[in-house]
């Protein structure tokens, strides 16, 4: 397993906090992760060097994307809890909502909570479009519909809210292209090619009605 050291190191290097208690968190996290990933895929990156690069410093980015996140979040197709529960324990004050559609990564996610003993998170498992709720961030990593998430996000979402999407070209030209969100310039991921965090705010003068959640429903 990696060293705190060698962690404390690598988040260093993206100009991210590496305190002592963070890289045990991440250590026992990276420890679930490769066990629980033998039994459901959870992750192709095994290396926990890469691991740590690719999952928990790429999630922390958010935090130079976006200033001063705080409040609600929600997270979109968690998955292995990249970036939602990953900022969960970076920024402790955030309450989360894990949304994940498949049981066996809502068994996980709930484990890593249990296991870190985090409060104010909360699994849920069920898919996006059927929660009504309201949050100050929306987050997503490699969801496959970029449109129907953000017609979904911006009908949960006040003015002041964010949304943070990880992304290639084609998923920013696919998300720019929506009239509900106005974007600001994405947010190159270091040492990567082609990878960004795109930030925005929803565009409330565009009107949600039902009849336009329709058409991705």
């Amino acid at each position: 397993m990696l060293s705190v050291p060698k962690m404390r190191e690598i988040l260093d290097s993206y100009g991210l906090n590496s305190s002592e208690v963070l890289c045990e968190q991440i250590r026992s996290y990276i420890e679930l992760l490769l066990k629980w990933n033998k039994r459901i895929s959870l992750t192709s990156v095994l290396d926990p060097e890469e691991i740590v690069k690719y999952h928990f410093a790429e999630s922390f980015l958010a935090t130079k994307a976006v200033d001063a996140l705080s409040g609600r979040l929600a997270d979109v197709g968690s998955g292995a809890g990249f970036p939602g529960l990953a900022l969960k324990i970076y920024l402790p004050g955030l309450q989360v909502s894990l949304i994940e559609a498949n049981s066996k990564k809502c068994v996980f996610l709930a484990e890593v909570i249990r296991s870190l003993r985090l409060e104010g998170v909360a699994v849920v498992h069920t898919r996006f479009e059927g929660i009504e709720d309201n949050f100050d961030i929306v987050s997503s990593r490699a969801l496959g519909s970029i449109p129907k998430l953000l017609v979904w996000a911006q009908s949960v979402t006040l003015p002041s809210a964010h949304a943070l999407l990880w992304l290639g070209p084609k998923g920013i030209r696919e998300a720019s292209a929506s009239p509900r969100w106005t974007w600001n310039q994405p947010y190159a991921i270091p040492a990567t090619t082609g990878r960004f965090i795109l930030s925005g705010r929803p565009n409330h003068q565009i009107i949600y009605t039902r009849s336009t959640w329709n058409k991705f429903t």
